[in-house]
């Protein structure tokens, strides 16, 4: 039984070889994603695996430190309706822990196309992705000291939180645009406008 096999593999190489034995894949970047969208298997229980704010892998309460490791297990995270994100497999899925975003964004390129700005983040665990309609930016406010937590849209439910120096990078290329009516300061990717705050918000901060 999956399960069973889970709760008796004592680390995270042994789980990622059953993980790949079970997706029929071997995390080579050159085979794409595994379908994880399409595949319904039963749940089989919580793991001892977390991922931390600042996007480090544990599993059975050490970090994972082989990067190819980290990079399987990303390929088969899902984030269902219920909240709950999963590692998936065809015949199996497990919950794990979550404490911020599964990912991080940790780099960032300004480029232009046609005259429209793009910018092109690189995620902790591998992924390229540009920011536009299918990948929006999101910016929260968060907590008593109002720290802005810039978070990119990945795959799926799964979101990349953008790293502290690339949120500079993003607020030094802002610009105020009005949106329904309120001035509001903007970063610009893919022909898409993703507010960050109010311009008013923004010039009290500052002061």
């Amino acid at each position: 039984m999956a399960e069973a096999e889970i709760q008796r593999t004592g680390d995270a190489a042994g789980l990622a070889a059953l993980i790949a034995r079970a997706a029929g894949q071997t995390g080579d970047d050159k085979r794409g994603l595994p379908p994880v969208e399409r595949w319904n298997p039963p749940f089989c229980g919580d793991i001892d695996m977390e991922i931390r704010a600042d996007g480090t892998w544990f599993y059975l309460g050490t970090p994972i430190g082989r990067q190819p490791l980290v990079r399987l297990f990303s390929t088969v995270l899902r984030k269902d309706e219920d909240g709950i994100t999963y590692l998936v497999t065809p015949v199996e899925k497990v919950a794990i822990r979550i404490a911020d975003a599964p990912f991080i964004a940790v780099e960032m390129s300004v480029t232009q196309t046609d005259g429209v700005q793009v910018l092109t983040f690189r995620t902790n665990v591998g992924d390229v992705v540009e920011a536009g309609p299918e990948h929006p930016l999101r910016f929260v406010i968060h907590g008593e000291n109002r720290e802005l937590k810039p978070y990119l849209h990945v795959r799926g439910r799964l979101e990349a939180l953008v790293s502290r120096p690339v949120m500079y990078d993003i607020v030094e290329l802002g610009e105020t645009v009005v949106v329904d009516g309120v001035e509001m300061f903007c970063a610009r990717s893919g022909g898409s406008i993703f507010p960050i705050m109010k311009a008013a918000e923004l010039e009290a901060l500052s002061r």
